[in-house]
């Protein structure tokens, strides 16, 4: 049962794929094949993580093939995390794209490349193998641009040129890390490799191989100085993919870089450490003050997604128990509550008629639930207590204080107020100010249906749910983060989980 649990994330988006790529004469069949699968991938993930927390770490070799020799899946706590957050945001997204539009985003493709995405994230989540995890990045890759490129204009296709050039140069990167590193340890198999990293005689090359992947990593993620493809491209999207985006697409670039530096690279901490610690800042800052100059919603919330990578690199540079159960508290909190704000912000665009802030306003005044709506993720994406996004800060920033890092916890802070600022810049501009003359009337748009206007604002409300159940009932998150950050420092217990008591002597064979 725990096998199957382990692969199930993988398979159900997979058979989905398939089956709405059958389906694709019949918009409404693909439809309703998505949001099964959605749902059970959902319940898949949900039972993967009930096995983790009762019987800790879930480990399968595929096609019976040992460790380091054959492919291995790992889930731990992390990883269980990351798959239910996947499935919740891929139920979230399966229902929005349910109404306007959903007809012709259907019939371009939308749902076979949506659910490879899904299976690419899963894979990724799952792996325990250095070169499937470059074959799951090619995955996500190659589903993303197509779904980035769906409605076919001018403006998504010059920014999922530019989306894809950038995501090839940093897959690229990866695989000559990927032979480097074979070439060092003589296995690919993570848990193997983290045994054997300590010993290799050359060390300055091993460095030199975690620098590459470190870049490749911090390309996915949108670290600075490699973030221009992601407010290039994301606002060219339709909501439905920008939201899933949001969510997903850098967090899998985050979740490497706490994977494979708490793992294969802890015992050169002392190296990176400040390295990854300075790249939060400049993420942090540049970031915010690129939300702050903006007046477009869907560009403030493409380079929040930046300035917000910063704080969840905090966990690695610190690499204390704390720090990195606050990365990994918000790491779970931002994929809801950015995800819900794209949301949010095609249900403006779709009652104002624009996502430029210039055209909007009066929006309170006609529709005041989406108003809540927007400011329960609004306000925890700023940290304003008790919501989700304070205690995450809180345990960061926490964190850096305990280890004496004040510049990145007074970094933190800062970025909290300006964060804040362009929170209240989309507030007032687009719902309390009177709506301009020029601007369309704030009306639903026309052809929005009930249907339709209950598909756009029941996953809105499911997510600002999860927000509150997060600041208001903390404790559980919290313990859970801790729990999941004892775990990523415990080598030892993952590399006995992996390759058992007596592993094989694969990398000396290997030299």
């Amino acid at each position: 049962m725990r096998q199957f649990l382990l692969v199930a994330p993988i398979l159900v988006p997979l058979l989905a794929t398939a089956l709405t790529a059958l389906l694709w004469s019949r918009p409404a069949g693909q439809r309703l094949v998505g949001l099964a699968a959605a749902l059970l991938m959902l319940a898949a993930t949900l039972a993967l993580l009930a096995e983790v927390l009762s019987g800790g770490m879930v480990v399968g070799q595929m096609g019976n093939w040992p460790a380091p020799f054959g492919i291995t899946l790992v889930v731990d706590h992390l990883s269980a995390a990351m798959l239910v957050i996947t499935g919740l945001m891929g139920l979230a997204v399966a229902i929005y794209a349910m109404g306007p539009g959903a007809q012709e985003r259907d019939r371009a493709g939308f749902q076979p490349l949506f659910h490879a995405l899904l299976m690419g994230v899963a894979g990724a989540f799952s792996t325990g193998d250095l070169f499937n995890l470059y074959v799951w990045f090619e995955v996500m890759l190659i589903a993303s641009f197509g779904l980035l490129v769906l409605d076919r204009t001018r403006e998504q296709l010059d920014g999922g040129i530019r989306y894809v050039m950038l995501n090839l140069v940093g897959t690229t990167v990866f695989l000559l890390s990927v032979g480097l590193l074979y070439g060092l340890t003589g296995t690919l198999n993570l848990a193997d490799m983290a045994r054997v990293a300590p010993t290799v005689e050359n060390q300055g090359a091993l460095a030199a191989a975690a620098v590459l992947l470190l870049v490749s990593f911090g390309a996915k993620s949108a670290v600075f100085p490699l973030f221009n493809w992601l407010p290039a491209s994301y606002h060219t999207a339709s909501m439905p993919v920008a939201a899933i985006f949001a969510a997903l697409l850098t967090k899998v670039g985050v979740y490497a870089i706490i994977r494979i530096f708490t793992l294969v690279f802890a015992h050169d901490h002392a190296l990176f450490g400040p390295i990854i610690g300075a790249v939060a800042i400049a993420t942090m800052v540049v970031g915010v003050l690129g939300a702050a100059a903006h007046y477009d919603v869907r560009r403030i919330l493409s380079f929040h997604i930046i300035s917000q990578i910063g704080y969840m690199l905090v966990g690695v540079a610190l690499m204390t128990p704390l720090a990195i159960a606050g990365s990994v508290l918000y790491v779970i909190h931002h994929i809801v509550v950015k995800a819900n704000l794209f949301l949010v912000a095609g249900a403006m665009r779709q009652m104002g008629g624009s996502f430029a802030l210039a055209r909007l306003g009066g929006l309170w005044a006609t529709a005041p639930l989406l108003g809540l709506l927007f400011l329960i993720p609004a306000l925890s994406l700023a940290g304003i207590p008790p919501l989700s996004g304070f205690w995450g800060k809180l345990v960061v920033i926490r964190a850096g204080l305990e280890a004496e890092a004040f510049v990145l916890a007074g970094v933190a802070l800062a970025v909290g107020l300006l964060t804040l600022y362009s929170m209240i810049k989309i507030w007032n501009e687009a719902f309390w100010k009177a709506a301009p003359e020029a601007a369309p009337e704030a009306a639903p748009a026309p052809g929005w249906t009930r249907g339709e206007r209950l598909a756009t604002f029941a996953p809105i409300v499911l997510l600002c749910g999860v927000t509150l159940a997060i600041g208001f009932w903390t404790e559980p998150f919290a313990a859970f983060s801790l729990a999941a950050a004892e775990a990523l420092l415990d080598r030892d217990a993952y590399i006995a989980a992996v390759l058992g008591p007596n592993p094989l002597q694969l990398a000396e064979t290997a030299r």
